[in-house]
Order: structure tokens, then sequence, then C-alpha cells
């Protein structure tokens, strides 16, 4: 720094970590620990959660990661997410080679050999990699082990035996056996959150074990895909974790039983999901009879569930605030109205694929659920255009609503949610062919607090709509995909309006053209994200107008585009300093952009 250097003359350590604290971008605090070496130092102690990924020599980051960044409570791991050891640029020769040294010794110690001949394990997260974490990060609270299938019960039972404050752990797709599960249970005795999604190595034993060790302390509780967990081990949970508040179950080895055993043990439950095909209205009434402090529950794909078990919830569970019914075709009006007379206080509900479930349903959530904040229903055949009448007259506080594949409802029923409903701020539709035009000019003189609007596939959409939308909301999310009918005009309307607009999605507009593009270049400057798939009539000069202003931009998808050409990708990569993804034929990068920013671009289909 050029002259006197007050603040690190003046500012203490405490007073510079706590500013640290309060950024809230990674890329802020990256930049603030190049500024000298002191901010360095201190910007590593006040980083408390790291994301690694468990493919390219895991075990050899985590060992690095834990010399610097002492204070760490929470680290994700991630089998999926793919990292090298990182090459700074600017760093003496020597350093690099020690790096690079330091890189062999690992892969020399791993596998006894320095041919290069190791074997693949080297590049996912082991029991020693685990072992190195337990010992580097004493103060860890958060651990996620997504999809880490290296990991094994020693190198459980190390971590479990080293990190007594452990508080969140999260094995998804991890083949740890029952030894460590126990020891988990027998040592972490302030466990709150365990996800056992896909951990095909436990069986009841093991989830016993933890239940008995650490129940007491145990709050949520995940279970998917786990054949050999039945309701022994839910008969355990409910015996033993008096204060569990989140139950989520997705298998068909859990029957009536083991959701009754927890119904009647956890009389804390808020949250319930529930995916077990062998589960009947016999364990829904006993949640509606115990479970009195239910706020939230999901039931997807339930072939044995009727009104009878809809009717107990609604009885009973009166703190009842979100809903999802999915693919429960037995479920009728009867059913919702059960829910919407018993349960006042719901602000969430979601409707999928419930074929039984039509329009005199929702009719009654409209009349007694007043609180409603958010609407979604996704292929509801059965409900027209009445419900959500009914709708707009009683649910004034409506936010978000949702509409996909609903053949019946058209501009009537978005007219009323657009006049009584002004403080929507998302409306997402697709493939509602009845409504049109009429429908969202209504939105855009009503709903002025209108952020997001997605009309995917709404074929009667056109200008008029979206020229309505500019005049009246001030958008940051525009999705109009495949609306045929929308043009240049209607786009304008949208750049000149909506000047905070970062997110745009014109894909599949035929009409659409580069003086459309002119226009967002001028009107948008925030514009990060932005689709022009299949719109035959944009070329490189409407492109070159966009980037031009819009210098925020980080991903443009292009794909099928005639009229952008290999010059205006070039345009595109070179001028947008922030750009993270170009989606574009392959055919159409040059060498040259290849060389500038081979990273950012990706290929639909590496023949085209």
């Amino acid at each position: 720094m050029r002259g006197h250097d007050r603040i690190n003359t003046w500012l203490p350590d405490e007073v510079i970590l706590e500013i640290f604290r309060r950024l809230d971008s990674k890329a802020s605090r990256d930049a603030c620990s190049l500024v000298c070496r002191r901010w360095l130092t201190l910007e590593r102690l006040s980083r408390t959660t790291l994301r690694i990924g468990a493919s390219g020599s895991p075990d050899l980051f985590v060992k690095l990661l834990s010399r610097r960044f002492a204070n760490v409570k929470s680290i994700h791991i991630d089998e999926r997410l793919s990292v090298s050891i990182p090459v700074q640029h600017g760093r003496r020769r020597g350093d690099q080679s020690k790096l690079s040294a330091l890189q062999l010794h690992y892969l020399t110690e791993k596998t006894g050999s320095e041919d290069g001949q190791f074997q693949s394990e080297s590049y996912c997260l082991s029991d020693s990699g685990l072992n190195a974490l337990a010992d580097g990060f004493s103060k860890l609270e958060k651990l996620s082990l997504i999809w880490c299938s290296n990991i094994s019960s020693l190198g459980l039972m190390s971590l479990a035996q080293k990190c007594l404050h452990l508080k969140s752990l999260d094995l998804q797709g991890c083949y740890v056996g029952d030894q460590g599960l126990a020891a988990v249970g027998k040592v972490c005795n302030q466990l709150e959150d365990l996800n056992l999604r896909f951990c095909e190595g436990l069986t009841d034993t093991g989830l016993v074990d933890l239940a008995h060790g650490c129940g007491k302390s145990l709050k949520s509780l995940g279970i998917a895909a786990c054949v050999k967990i039945t309701d022994v081990s839910l008969e355990a949970v409910g015996s033993h974790c008096k204060s569990l508040e989140t139950l989520s179950l997705d298998s068909e080895f859990i029957h009536n039983k083991g959701v009754h055993a927890v119904a009647q043990g956890c009389p804390l439950l808020r949250v319930l999901k529930l995916q077990c095909i062998n589960v009947t209205d016999e364990a829904l009434v006993a949640v509606g009879n115990r479970c009195l402090s239910l706020e939230l529950l999901a039931l997807y794909s339930f072939q044995q569930f009727t009104d009878k078990g809809l009717h107990a919830v609604g009885k009973g569970c009166k703190k009842l605030k979100n809903l999802t019914l999915s693919d429960c075709y037995f479920l009728s009006d009867m059913g919702l109205e059960a829910i919407a007379t018993g349960c006042k206080e719901l602000t969430h509900l979601e409707i999928n694929g419930c074929h039984n479930i039509g329009t005199m349903g929702l009719e009654s959530i409209g009349k007694f659920c007043r609180n409603l904040t958010e609407l979604a229903l996704l292929y509801c055949q059965r409900i027209g255009n009445l419900a959500l009448l009914e709708v707009g007259r009683g649910c004034k506080s409506l936010q978000a609503l949702h509409l996909v594949d609903c053949s019946s409802i058209g501009d009537d029923a978005i007219c009323s949610i657009a006049e009584g409903c002004q403080n929507l701020k998302k409306l997402h539709i697709r493939r509602c062919y009845k409504i049109g035009n009429n429908g969202i000019v209504a939105v855009g003189e009503h709903c002025n607090s209108l952020t997001e609007l997605s009309l995917r596939f709404c074929d009667r959409v056109g200008d008029e709509a979206l020229i309505s939308i500019g005049q009246g909301c001030s958008l940051q999310h525009l999705n109009v995909s495949g609306c045929h009918q929308i043009g240049d005009a209607g786009i304008m309307a949208i750049a000149k309006g909506c000047p905070e607009l970062n997110y745009l999605d014109v894909s599949v507009l035929q009409n659409l053209g580069d003086q459309a593009m002119v226009e967002l270049g001028k009107g948008c400057p925030l514009l990060k994200d932005v689709v022009l798939s299949h719109c035959r009539q944009i070329t490189d000069v409407g492109l070159s107008h966009l980037v031009k202003n819009c210098r925020m931009l980080e991903s443009c998808h292009m794909v099928y585009c005639p009229g952008i050409t290999a010059a205006g990708v070039a345009t595109v990569v070179s001028g947008c300093a922030s750009i993270k993804k170009v989606m574009v034929e392959k055919w159409k990068v040059s060498e040259r952009t290849k060389r500038r920013a081979g990273t950012v671009i990706s290929y639909l289909c590496v023949d085209l």
C-alpha cells in the first residue's frame, strides 16, 4: 500500500476478522486475502466453511486445508465435484515444484509407486483422508460426505472418536457399515442431524445402536434406499429419539408399524416426508392423532392412502402449514376439504398428479386457508377456473403461483388471481394452453410486486402480455421459452421497463431478432444469464450489442442459432469479463477462442 497504512495500524485483529465474517461472497473474501500477508492470515482464520470435491486427491486436499484453516466448523465433500491441485499464476518455479513434489510424495505414500501407476482409489476420499480431517479440524460441527464410496466403518469410527462436537452428519451414498454408525451414536452425544440416504451397507443393528447412543439429541433423520433398514429401526427411533422434529422416509421396506412407533414416541415431530408404498391410512391416522405439532407433511407416490388419512390429519394437525400431495391417486376433493377446514394455518400447498382432486377441493382451500402464500398445481387436469377464482377472492397473501399442464385453467382464473392477490411475486406457468394475453395483461396491471415470471410454451401469450408486464412490473427473472407469438416488441418493452432483469430465457422464439438484443443491451445492464437457443433471427450484430453493455454476463446459451457464427462466440468470450459458461455448437468455436476460454465453453453435442 502507498502512504501510511492506517487500517493495519489502527484496527486490531478482532475487528478485521469480524469484517471478513460479514462478507457475503467468496469472491470478496478471496480479494481481501490478496491485500497483504496479515489479511491473508486473518481471512483464513475467519473461514468456517469448506467445500471439497472428492475427485483428484481429496485426501491430500484435506491435509493441506487443515493447516491453513484452523476455525472451520462445516465441511462439505462431494464425490461428484471434480477438483485438482490449483496452479497459482505468478508463483516462482521452485514454489510450484514444491507443490508438485508434495503431490508426488502423497501418491507414493499412498500406492508405494513413483511411476504414476497408482490405483483409482487415490482419486477418492478414503479412510486415511477422513482420519486426517478428524485430526485437522477439531472444531468440526457439520460434515457432509456425499457419494464418498471409499469411506468405511473404520474411517467413521476414527472420525467419531475425534470430532466430539459433531452436530450434523450427511452420509448420502457412503457404503459404511453398522460398526461405524454405532461408534457415532456412542461418542457423538451432540448429534442432531443425520442423513442416511442410499447407505446400502447399513442394517437395523447400526441404526438401533445409534438411537440408543445419541437418541436424546437427535432432531432430524433421513432414510432412503436402505434396503436392510426396516420397522425395527423406526421402533428404536420412537423409543429413544423423543426430541425428533424431522423425519424423511423413502423405502418399500417400511410399513405401518414403523411409522406408528415414530408417531407415538416422537411428540415434537414437525416435519414428515413419506415415500413408502407399503404404508396405508392406518399410519396416517396415527400421525393425525399423535403428531399435534406437525407443520410440514409431504406424501409421495402413495397408492394406498385415501381420504380417511387426510381426515385424521385435518382433525388433529391444526398447526400444519405446508402440505405436498404427489401422485396420491386415491385422494379426492373430500380429503382436501378436510385439510382446508381443519388446517387453517396452511401457507404452502402443492398438488402434483393427484388425478381425483378437482375444482371443489381447491375451492375449499380458497375459502378457509386465508394465509396461503404459495400454491403449486402440477398435472391437475380436473382443477378449473372456479377453483382459482375462489383462491383469488380468499387468499390475499398469495405470493407464488405455479401451474404446470393444467389444461382446464384459463384467463379468467389468472385475472382473478391478479385482481385478488396483488402481492404476487412469482408466477410460473408451463403448458397451460388456455392462458393467453388477457390473463397476463391483468397481472401486469395489478401485480406490481412481481419479480419472477415464467411462461413456458404458452402458445396464446404474445407481445401484448409482455408490454403490460414491462409497464407494471420490475422483473428480475423472465422465461418465455416456446411462446412463439412473442417477438421484438414484447422483449423491447421488458428491456425498457425492467432494468433489474438478471435472468432471461427467450429460447425457441422464432420472431425474435437483433432489435430486441439492442434494447436489452441498453436497458438491462444487470443481466447475468441469457438463453437464446433456437432463435433463428438473432445474429452476431445483435449479440455484440447485448454483450457491449451487459458487462455482468456470466452464462450464455446460443445453440441452434444459425445467425450466430464463430465471430459472435468470440465476441461473447472476449467481451464479458465475468463469463463462466457458453453453450454452443462445437464447430462455431475457433482455435483462438478455445485457447482464450476453453474452460467456459460447453458443447451440446461434440459432433455438431
